[in-house]
This record gives C-alpha cells, sequence and structure tokens, in this order.
C-alpha cells in the first residue's frame, strides 16, 4: 500500500473515496430520510473460511459467487450481503456501497438501545479470520479510512467504532479475539480502552 493511500478523503456528496476503486454491489439500499452515518462497525471475512485472495469475497459481495467453486459455497447460495468497504490483507481498499446508503453488512443489530444498525452504521470487512493476526497494513488502511470517514461525516464520533460481534453478541464473533482494538486506537490518537464502543 503507497502513501498515497493514507491520505484518502470521502465525499459526502457522492458517498464515495475517490482514491477508492469502486465495485458496485447491488446488496444496498436507501438509508432512512435524513439518517447521516453514526457508527462504524468492523467485521472480519474470508472466502472459503481461512484462506486469503482468490477474488470470492468480492464475488459475494457482487452477488456472483459461484456455488459451485468451493463446496463451502453452497451454503452461501442466495445469501444477499455487503459491506461498504473491504480491505485485504495487503492493506488494499475497495468500496462496494456509497456511504450515504445501506448496505447490508450487520443483520439483525443493536447499538446502544437501538436495533437495525445498518441504518446508521458504515460496515468494513477485513480480510481475516477469528484464529489469525491482522496484518500491520490492515490496521494503517482501516485508520485511515475512519479518519476519512470521520471527515467527511461530523456526527461520526471519533470513538463511535466497534465490531460486528459487539451489535450481534451471540450471532457473530468477528473482528474476533486476534483484533487488537488497541492498535487501532492508538493509530486514532485514543487512549487504550475507548475501542470498541461498547454496544
Amino acid at each position: 500500500m503507497g502513501k498515497e493511500r493514507l491520505d484518502i478523503e470521502v465525499d459526502p456528496v457522492s458517498g464515495r473515496m475517490p482514491a477508492v476503486p469502486l465495485r458496485s454491489s447491488p446488496h444496498c439500499d436507501e438509508r432512512p430520510a435524513g439518517q447521516a452515518p453514526e457508527l462504524i462497525v468492523v467485521h472480519a471475512i474470508s472466502l472459503p473460511p481461512g484462506r486469503f485472495g482468490g477474488g470470492f469475497v468480492e464475488d459475494l459481495f457482487l452477488g456472483r459467487l459461484d456455488p459451485t467453486a468451493d463446496p463451502y459455497f453452497e451454503g452461501l447460495r442466495g445469501l444477499r450481503v455487503s459491506a461498504h468497504l473491504f480491505i485485504a490483507r495487503d492493506g488494499r481498499i475497495t468500496q462496494f456501497v456509497p456511504f450515504h446508503r445501506r448496505a447490508w453488512h450487520a443483520g439483525v443489530s443493536r447499538y446502544r438501545g437501538r436495533a437495525r444498525c445498518n441504518d446508521f452504521s458504515i460496515g468494513i470487512e477485513l480480510e481475516g479470520t477469528d484464529t489469525l493476526p491482522f496484518a500491520p497494513l490492515q490496521y494503517e488502511a482501516l485508520a485511515a479510512c475512519i479518519r476519512a470517514l470521520q471527515g467527511g461525516y461530523p456526527a461520526l464520533a471519533c470513538d463511535a467504532v466497534t465490531g460486528h460481534e459487539h451489535v450481534a453478541p451471540g450471532r457473530k464473533t468477528d473482528p474476533g479475539p486476534w483484533f487488537d482494538w488497541d492498535w487501532l486506537g492508538g493509530l486514532l490518537g485514543l487512549e487504550p480502552g475507548r475501542l470498541p464502543a461498547p454496544a
């Protein structure tokens, strides 16, 4: 990941990070009227589980995953999910949904008494698993994305960042025990213990 990637910005009018490639997912819709992003939800995904690369995550978000490409994929047949951003192991960032639209990432979820986190959150998927550390370049890219999003959307508080496991406890486990929240917080200038934001 080049240094220029760390200087990414958000255009709140288009809902884009202009320096980041866009692959438009059909798995999104409109947020409730007047609802701006107020929360960032961090996820982890790998397809098949524990394998990185191969383009299968992109295929899933674009609705074109071949269920015959791997036995695990049969259980994903017809699944309609997406995220606003995906960060690969090497720090490459891809955008799938404009930020002013609702990506289908959190599912049944609750944050501080509010249900339907998709309505008011931005979903960022990291290529990873519950069983392996994440790559340093992913933390750097994630922090750069969060800083850019907070610059573009004033309703996003500096510590309004949490995990899928926190908004969907008992149903989801990502980003999991290997995700270093204090490392991310340090990159964002937060003191230890500020992240994840408790749901």
